[in-house]
Parts: structure tokens; C-alpha cells; sequence
């Protein structure tokens, strides 16, 4: 590993956490010595990288700072091409339009030397199954979740049977074959997912959800992990009976 990189990883290694990280675990993680760990972090904060600690306490990043947000490794830039091919192969219209147009961004900004990993990258998603088709533009979807606004939905479930939903979408969950929304349903007065094929209307309001995103989220997550918890426990009695 080449010094400058070496240099980046640390910021990223303690950027990752929110306690000291110790000299030994970085050595370890980047499979290098104490002595060039400690030269390393001494050479950073000469250049003024906000890293506090000291050698036997561990070392931590102030918050707040900014790595130039191009310095990627040859790892990276291979995980963020995977990544976008992935998205542009079952994304929305626009959101592949996105992934394509991130990979031309990353192609011209980063070092020479590390184009060929982008243009040559020999990483290819695939895939086993179709996608199944949607009948409106999924991204409205998405544009709800950042603006926490209200979907009208005419939805058919997998009986064919039609209704009509005001939801408050919080997560659009990706899988190779479908899209689910995840959202709470002002009918049902609970949380409810709905597949995007399923989808035979879409409409957006302009009215805020009564209650913060991440609450949502929170609760939602709690929810699953009740029920993944009463799962266990219902598979741990099946397998004593």
C-alpha cells in the first residue's frame, strides 16, 4: 500500500468510529508496523488533520472534518462501480440515468493511474431472475421519502383486489426481482409494504408526515425485531417438541 493511501485509510479507519482507536488496531487493519503507524498520525496532524490522542490512548478524528471527497482507493472505486452497475441495471429510470453518470464523474476525477480501475473493471452484477416491470415512475417514491411527503396510492394485491392508500413511504427496499415500499397506511393505522408492480396509481401530496422520518424508521425496526425475536423463539420450541 502506497504511503498517500495508507495516509487516507487511517482518516477512514477513524472516521468509522466513534471511540479512540488504538495504534495496534490500526496497524493491524492496514497489516503494517506500530513504528509506521505512529509516523503516519504524527504526519497527519503536522498537516493539520484534527486527530486527537497520543500513542498507547488511541486516537480519534474531531468531527467536522472533510476528507477531499475523491481520494479513493483502487477498493472504493471498485465497490462504488459494482455498486452503480447494480443500481443501473434495477433502479428506476433516473436512478440508473444516476449510476451512469456517477461512474462518467468518478472516470474524470480521479488520479490517472486510477482510471483503469473504473474503465477496466472486470465486476459485473448478475442476475438470475427479470425484474418484474412497474407502472408508474418509482422515483416519485423516492422524491416522497426526501421530502417527507404523503403518497396516494391505488394499489392491487396479489388477488387482483383494488384500494385506495394515503401512505407515508419511509423506505423503498431494492431486491433483485421487486421493489417494496415500506410505509405507515393511514387506512390500516399501522405499517404496511407494498410492491411497486403492484402499483396502479401514484400520486403525491403536498402534505408533510405528522410525524420525523427517522421516528418512523425507529419504530419500524422495532417492530422487525420483535417479530424476528418471536420467530426464534417459536423455531427454538418447535425444535425441543
Amino acid at each position: 500500500m502506497r504511503r498517500t493511501e495508507r495516509l487516507f485509510q487511517i482518516i477512514q479507519i477513524l472516521r468509522r468510529h466513534d471511540r479512540p482507536v488504538t495504534a495496534s488496531e490500526l496497524a493491524e487493519e492496514l497489516e503494517t508496523s506500530l513504528r509506521t503507524i505512529y509516523r503516519d498520525t504524527a504526519e497527519l496532524i503536522a498537516q493539520r488533520v484534527p486527530i486527537r490522542g497520543e500513542a498507547g490512548m488511541g486516537y480519534i478524528l474531531e468531527d467536522g472534518y472533510d476528507m477531499p471527497p475523491l481520494m479513493l482507493t483502487a477498493d472504493e472505486l471498485e465497490a462504488a462501480v459494482l455498486g452503480a452497475k447494480w443500481v443501473e441495471a434495477r433502479g428506476d429510470l433516473h436512478l440508473a440515468r444516476g449510476a451512469r453518470d456517477l461512474i462518467a464523474k468518478l472516470t474524470a476525477a480521479v488520479p490517472p493511474d486510477l482510471q483503469p480501475v473504473i474503465v477496466d473493471a472486470g465486476l459485473a452484477p448478475v442476475s438470475f431472475r427479470s425484474r418484474l416491470a412497474d407502472s408508474f415512475d418509482v422515483s416519485l417514491i423516492r422524491l416522497a421519502i426526501r421530502t417527507q411527503k404523503k403518497i396516494h396510492l391505488t394499489y392491487s394485491d396479489e388477488k387482483g383486489n383494488a384500494s385506495s392508500r394515503t401512505i407515508w413511504p419511509f423506505v423503498l427496499a431494492y431486491s433483485e426481482e421487486a421493489r417494496m415500499i415500506c410505509a405507515w397506511c393511514e387506512m390500516r393505522e399501522d405499517f404496511r409494504h407494498f410492491r411497486t408492480d403492484r402499483v396502479i396509481r401514484a400520486e403525491l401530496i403536498d402534505a408533510k408526515f405528522p410525524v420525523r422520518i427517522h421516528e418512523l424508521r425507529k419504530r419500524w425496526n422495532a417492530i422487525r425485531r420483535q417479530e424476528r425475536e418471536a420467530e426464534k423463539a417459536r423455531q427454538a420450541g418447535v425444535s425441543e417438541a
